[in-house]
């Protein structure tokens, strides 16, 4: 195949992935290049979604977004962009084509002086001196050729080897904390002693900091008190912890998560457990993620509108400084090096490509490079890494899978002898063994007849008090998640996702047999999934992506510019969603019509879940737990559901009627109709939420552990 040629003022090398223009060369990923290639090949002509797929990902299934990143790669190296369309033009609903002209650089063959012609030989004749030049040039172009083979064997034996895993090789692993309780938000003192992670209680928001002595093993209570402790971060010389406490709060009506940022003496509270000492006053305001810089500023993720920015705040002047605000992107996370004194953000710009920066805490950007998703990652995956102290790399995880990435956003696969999955990794200082978090999160699905709801709270006082709440039997039960199970429109079926299989799976079940009808790949994350009205197929939101799947395993992608966080609703009829959308790293709340691919913006607000009535109302729930709906100017706050927010984000509507479970364990209903408000009846406390009702029985989330403990794996020397 040629490995080169020009398009416009562009000349393409594919033997070096390169695209140069007035003698600057941009290095652009080769999946990229060969999708420009092939249409390159069929310049002029409409090459559909599906050709591209076909030849530059042959049997492999990826993301139509796949396809649509690296048609965003290559207009932002031809300069080219999705209005004016110089070079690469989109045909909506067909595909691609290439508008200028290619011209193709064949290779130039050295050929030999003589001629064969029908079995004789034709010489061409020259005097001797002449012939003694031409045999010296000819020996001399005889070992540069030979050098030049070699040269060119020993590049291409490295060229095109296998992508090596990196140089990590690891010993062994053993579990730090092994309680009952569930621990988080691990990790080592500076000098490398003590292990220090969060201990919760069943409820997130209850938990105290502990720390680990890793010699004696003794396990020491560092704050007095429960409380809702977010993550912790050392200071440079190990004397104390900074992290949000957000108790403090109260939850005012402005502010859900406002916040108290405090520190903790962490000698002191070795010796007795300790209160925190307030540091910064709660807020009205967002924020995140506070990490001690070495010239003891506090860094923290604090949201400016819909985004977020990453500031430093001076405790000696009491003053914040912005380190690094995208205007037209969002920063998905960032973490420190006390030994580089670095900072690493990941971030999503306005191109919708993810990035990796890396910065000073004085605000100097060193690097900013597009990461390159391997294929076993989803490119629209969020990538939370943390430094490796040693190698000038960061790592990270994906559950089952774990990454290194480069400060140039080169991803490579990590070989793991491990199939559970483990996340948050975090290096000791000497960069000889690595905290994660392990342990499953086990939850089964109930069918529950609404006549058997218990509504003892209303009984009369001079009744006999029955039982109250009886045990539940679980309709799928395995030792991993079961979630999300919805009823068959006009059948007997129920589809909910488990991971019994290992990864997020599509299954249905007729309550005597449980099937798996999808093969979606290590670490898939299921976000929403809803019946079609015939009853035959299903809309699920994998990986950020859209995908029809039929009950006989047949399966169709809807290709979206945007990768899908939440699915809410599928109206097949209609052929439109209800989705949370990130779009260049913003979180919307859109209805998408699949019909004309158009996505309308719903609401500006935050919003946790949003359904729509069987009369066509809009119902979305924000983050302060209001449940809202449209009103004639602006949306209007259902104020009668002003405490009934619940424990769990989603609520069902069924016809006309909202189905949710409040914070004290009571089945409540809300009719649209003629506003009035019902409880049902009481369920139990290890019931996590509501996911479908009909007539006569309900479906529910029913949380049977959450366990989570620390690990340390070691690596080999």
């Amino acid at each position: 195949m040629t490995k080169q040629y020009s398009i416009g003022g562009f000349f393409i090398d594919l033997s070096r992935n390169q695209i140069t223009q007035n003698k600057q060369s941009q290095t652009l990923a080769p999946k990229a290049l060969a999708v420009l290639t092939y249409l390159a090949e069929n310049q002029g002509q409409v090459v559909s979604h599906d050709a591209l797929l076909n030849q530059v990902w042959p049997n492999t299934v990826v993301s139509p977004n796949t396809l649509q990143r690296s048609i965003a790669q290559l207009r932002k190296a031809l300069g080219d962009d999705g209005r004016v369309q110089v070079y690469i033009k989109t045909h909506a609903k067909q595909g691609y084509s290439l508008e200028c002209d290619v011209r193709w650089h064949d290779s130039v063959d050295l050929t030999s002086s003589n001629h064969v012609q029908n079995g004789s030989t034709t010489n061409t004749f020259t005097n001797e001196s002449t012939k003694q030049r031409d045999q010296s040039k000819f020996r001399h172009g005889l070992v540069l050729a030979l050098v030049g083979l070699i040269v060119l064997g020993i590049t291409g034996y490295y060229y095109f080897l296998p992508e090596q895993n990196t140089p990590y090789s690891f010993d062994t692993l053993r579990s730090i904390t092994a309680t009952d309780d569930k621990e988080f938000d691990a990790s080592y003192s500076p000098d490398g002693q003590y292990i220090v992670f969060h201990r919760y209680l069943d409820k997130q928001c209850n938990n105290k900091i502990w720390a680990k002595n890793i010699d004696t093993q003794e396990e020491i209570q560092l704050t007095k008190d429960w409380g809702a402790y977010g993550r912790h971060s050392f200071s440079e010389d190990g004397k104390k912890l900074v992290f949000l406490a957000t108790e403090a709060c109260r939850e005012p009506v402005t502010q859900r998560n406002c916040y108290d940022l405090v520190s903790l003496d962490f000698e002191n509270a070795l010796a007795s457990p300790q209160q925190p000492d307030l540091v910064l006053q709660c807020q009205n305001s967002d924020v995140k993620k506070p990490i001690w810089f070495n010239n003891n500023d506090i860094a923290l993720l604090q949201k400016h509108s819909d985004r977020w920015k990453l500031i430093s705040y001076s405790i000696t002047e009491d003053k914040s400084n912005d380190i690094y605000n995208l205007k037209d992107g969002n920063i998905i996370d960032y973490t420190y090096s006390v030994k580089d004194d670095l900072i690493a953000v990941t971030s999503i710009h306005n191109d919708g490509q993810h990035y990796i920066e890396m910065l000073k805490p004085d605000s100097s950007i060193l690097s900013s490079h597009p990461i390159q998703y391997p294929q076993e990652i989803p490119q629209s995956q969020l990538i939370f890494p943390n430094f490796d102290p040693v190698n000038e790399q960061l790592i990270f995880s994906t559950g089952r899978q774990l990454f290194t990435l480069s400060y140039e956003g080169k991803v490579d696969k990590i070989s793991l002898p491990f199939t559970d999955k483990m996340v948050l990794p975090e290096f000791h200082p000497n960069g000889k063994k690595i905290l994660f978090i392990k342990g499953p999160y086990d939850s089964d699905i109930v069918l529950q007849p609404l006549n058997e709801i218990s509504d003892n709270r209303f009984a009369e006082t001079n009744q006999a008090q029955p039982e109250r709440v009886r045990p539940y039997t679980s309709f799928e039960r395995s030792n991993l998640g079961e979630n999300h199970a919805i009823f068959q429109p006009g059948g007997e079926l129920i589809a909910f996702w488990s991971e019994r299989s290992g990864d997020e799976q599509l299954w249905i079940s007729d309550g005597t047999t449980a099937q798996q009808i999808t093969q979606f790949p290590v670490d898939t994350y299921i976000r929403g999934i809803d019946w079609a009205a015939d009853g035959q197929s299903l809309l699920v939101n994998a990986n950020n992506v859209l995908t029809q799947v039929f009950l006989d395993s047949r399966q169709r992608t809807f290709p979206l510019n945007d990768p899908v966080t939440i699915l809410f609703q599928w109206d097949s009829e209609n052929n439109s969603a209800l989705l949370l959308l990130r779009v260049n790293g913003i979180l919307k709340l859109v209805e998408h019509d699949f019909n004309h691919s158009k996505t309308t913006e719903i609401t500006d607000k935050k919003v946790l879940w949003a359904l729509k009535s069987e009369d066509g109302q809009l119902i979305y729930k924000d983050y302060l737990g209001q449940f809202w709906r449209p009103g004639p100017v602006e949306d209007q706050m259902i104020t009668s559901l002003a405490n009934q927010s619940g424990k769990a984000k989603s609520f069902i509507i069924n016809g006309n009627l909202i189905y949710a479970i409040n914070n004290e364990n009571l089945v409540w209903s809300y009719n649209l109709s003629n506003d009035t408000y019902k409880t049902l009846g009481e369920v139990s406390e290890d019931v996590d939420y509501l996911t479908d009702i009909n007539q006569t029985q309900l479906l529910m989330t029913r949380k049977v552990s959450a366990k989570k403990e620390v690990v340390e794996l070691s690596l080999s020397q």
